[in-house]
């Protein structure tokens, strides 16, 4: 750590002689601080810790990192130089609009692709997540029915939807019902048709699911749900596996959002900023929040004329930043890139799944769209567990997929090679996993022992969890 370092009195910077009279300064006593004991080191102590941290901290930049369901996809450099020019770096968000007509025309330009993209009517560009989105389609479901005078209080949710569903549902005073998966990986049509009712609100279904397969009878779905006056939200968070392939408006979606962090390249992870944005169809697009933006000739202007409005979700437009790093990656690729983004991200999932599939249980031996979802179950009979998997994945290199999600496989191991990816890095990866299955069998406390070579050994996550140690103390 960087106290370990410290030696007393060596210092980093050094200040110019003092040009006006010293005085000293009578500060009461109940205004001291307390001692700060901050680490004393100079200035190359400073960087070369850092630096070291830097190197092992992991990130796509640094390696594969198959995160199923998040899209941990490369970023490239060029959205940042245009993130990074003047005009939009030092853009200041109470800056007025006569000032600020670059960035009101990429936010409008942004939303019209989003538009072409998804097949929706209108985005707001406000909401800044994907879970944020949800939050907002919620909000408007709920104006949209009270409009109607229908107290309408259920949302269907399939299990093998995204967590935030439910949470977002909750959160905005639904109650939740649970749609099963049928032996295919896709909704349960009678389960569907039966939780149908009057009371029944919204259905938000994830498409393509968790499980990384296409709902096959999404028109039928959308059609049993739109017959009880219901609407349907989807969860864009995948929609990294349909660009240019399908529009959701085509289905029959009413609202969706999309994650500007995932589907088009803006760094994801870290803490964030993100973007979800919320698209809808016409007959809802008075309830998106406002400011909207708006074109009148040569001059963009921010529109508060929306009277059905559930008002502004977010201070500001949202998080520029990200908006400016998609607007620079769709308008890069353009339409035939965008859908050889979506064909390859299939295609390298397919790839590995079937690299995979004959050491690891494969619940759903279908073609997959961007991602899919292998089990661990088989290793348990050698008493090593999907967690020490992920652990041993790390000796090799690899950061580790998303683990135990979706909840309806045991042991799941969720992998997401996005487009980005090379076959010499997916082969890899296959690789190592193939060694790990052997290892499982053959030396199992070495799998169950792992990570062997990184900096920070095995865990104790349980402990970690009820007795987080926060504070630093020198004496300790």
């Amino acid at each position: 750590m960087i106290f370990e370092k410290s030696v007393q009195g060596r210092i980093g910077v050094s200040l110019p002689e003092l040009e006006v009279p010293k005085s000293e300064l009578k500060i009461p006593e109940n205004y001291l601080r307390q001692e700060l004991n901050l680490p004393e080191l100079s200035e190359v102590d400073v960087v070369r810790h850092y630096t070291e941290l830097s190197e092992i901290n992991f990130g796509v930049d640094s390696g594969f990192y198959p995160l199923g369901s998040c899209t941990m996809k490369y970023n490239p450099k060029v959205n940042e130089n245009i993130a990074s020019l003047p005009g939009f770096r030092d853009l200041h968000p109470y800056q007025p609009e006569e000032l600020s007509q670059g960035a009101l025309r990429l936010m409008y330009e942004l939303s019209s692709d989003l538009c072409e993209i998804t097949g929706m009517d209108a985005f707001s560009l406000q909401p800044a997540a994907g879970a944020h989105g949800e939050l907002t389609g919620l909000m408007i479901a709920k104006a949209y029915f009270k409009d109607k005078r229908e107290k309408r209080k259920n949302i269907l949710i399939p299990d093998s939807a995204h967590g935030t569903n439910p949470a977002s549902s909750v959160g905005c005073g639904f109650d939740t019902i649970k749609i099963e998966t049928d032996k295919t990986g896709n909704v349960d049509i009678k389960a569907l048709k039966a939780a149908c009712d009057e009371n029944t609100a919204v259905l938000m279904i994830t498409n393509p699911n968790t499980l990384g397969i296409f709902e096959r009878n999404i028109v039928d779905i959308c059609n049993t749900v739109h017959s009880h006056g219901a609407l349907i939200y989807l969860d864009g968070a995948n929609m990294n596996a349909m660009l240019g392939i399908v529009k959701p408006s085509e289905m029959g979606v009413d609202m969706m959002h999309l994650n500007l962090h995932k589907t088009f390249s803006t760094p994801h992870g870290g803490g964030g900023p993100g973007g979800g944005p919320l698209g809808v169809r016409d007959f809802l697009k008075d309830y998106l929040p406002i400011p909207d933006i708006e074109k009148e000739e040569d001059r963009y202007y921010l529109s508060y004329n929306r009277s059905k409005s559930i008002g502004r979700v977010k201070p500001f437009y949202g998080n520029f930043g990200v908006m400016v790093k998609a607007y620079s990656y769709i308008r890069m690729l353009g339409a035939k890139g965008l859908k050889d983004v979506s064909e390859n991200a299939v295609l390298n999932a397919n790839y590995l799944m079937n690299k995979l599939k004959d050491d690891y249980l494969l619940p759903y031996d279908v073609v997959c769209k961007h991602e899919f979802v292998i089990s661990g179950e088989k290793q348990t009979k050698h008493g090593v567990r999907t967690m020490d998997i992920a652990k041993r994945l790390m000796d090799y290199g690899f950061h580790p997929p998303t683990i135990y999600f979706p909840l309806i496989v045991k042991e799941a191991m969720m992998i997401e090679p996005t487009e980005t990816e090379s076959k010499e890095t997916l082969d890899a990866f296959a690789e190592a996993m193939h060694k790990i299955a052997e290892e499982a069998k053959s030396n199992p406390d070495k799998v169950k022992n792992a990570p062997h070579v990184t900096v920070t050994k095995r865990l104790d996550g349980v402990l970690a969890s009820r007795k987080p140690i926060v504070k630093y103390n020198k004496e300790d």
